[in-house]
């Protein structure tokens, strides 16, 4: 990524008036999650200030990224640029078949901060604890990089990440794939929620191989995981995507602009949403 400047984020005001704190909660999806650019885009071209974000998988990778200080544009080129091989490494180990710790590593190289402590919007990136099967949720303070990492290790493709105590964690799609829930604990008053894996998957045929079944089937628990938390939501955004592949990074243009529209349809809704909470607020002053 060539651009290596930052800029700040729509500035924060929640914390000093009566506007209500706005929060994003981003599935994952893979390369699918190129489209949470395009969100992005919409929402910072419309004044839509963001307040607070969660994210799984691909949702933290982009998420955290935005919330450690890098600008949508730098966002925009490094989706445009970005390759599976960038941060993934074959792997000897009998754990998964390729190791994604080159993730960490390139992002301790491009991120502004990687640490929680210094984020310009609260974060929170979802992860899953192999033993137990349940959530680990990463906010406040530690390592970001680890954090997204862990968040994007997709399990029996990935070796787990391991953490400091010993914890084998992986993808956080599978406990918590649309985190609203999380993302309202981070204090925001309003939750849009941006699901990359509600307009389905219509390039599926019948899988023919290992990692066809396994695609298959980590889609399905997703979509399920998912469509728990959707009603918790104030609004759910779902950009029409389901004709692209989860492995198709190539397809970014077309998944920034994908992302864009469906924000841009939402955002007299979102407005909306911010005014009557507004109301309310003073009104309970």
């Amino acid at each position: 990524m060539e651009d290596t400047s930052t800029t700040d984020p729509v500035p924060n005001e929640a914390l000093t008036s009566n506007r209500p704190r706005l929060g994003l909660a981003l599935s994952g999806g893979a390369a699918r999650g190129i489209a949470h650019v395009g969100v992005l885009r919409a929402l910072e071209e419309n004044a839509i200030p963001i307040d607070a974000i969660a994210g799984a998988s691909a949702g933290a990778l982009i998420g955290g990224a935005y919330a450690a200080g890098l600008s949508v544009a730098q966002l925009e080129a490094m989706a445009r640029k970005f390759r599976w091989r960038h941060t993934n490494r074959f792997s000897f180990s009998r754990l998964g078949l390729q190791s994604n710790a080159a993730m960490e590593r390139f992002l301790h190289t491009h991120l502004p901060t990687t640490r929680f402590e210094q984020l310009r919007i609260p974060f929170a990136a979802m992860v899953t604890d192999l033993h137990t099967g349940t959530l680990v949720v990463m906010r406040d303070s530690g390592d970001l990089a680890f954090a997204i990492r862990a968040s994007t290790c997709i399990p029996g493709l990935y070796v787990p990440a391991r953490d400091g105590d010993g914890r084998q964690l992986v993808d956080g799609g599978l406990v918590a794939n649309l985190p609203i829930r999380q993302t309202r604990q981070l204090g925001a008053d309003i939750v849009i929620g941006v699901d990359l894996n509600a307009d389905g998957a219509t390039f599926f045929d019948k899988p023919r191989t290992l990692l066809g079944v396994m695609a298959r089937t980590f889609v399905a628990v997703e979509r399920v995981v998912s469509h728990q938390e959707r009603a918790e939501a104030e609004l759910i955004i779902v950009p029409r995507i389901g004709h692209i592949r989860w492995d198709q990074t190539r397809r970014g243009d077309e998944l920034i602009k994908a992302g864009y529209e469906a924000a841009m349809g939402s955002i007299d809704k979102i407005k909306d949403l911010v005014e009557q909470s507004t109301r309310m607020k003073n009104s309970a002053a």
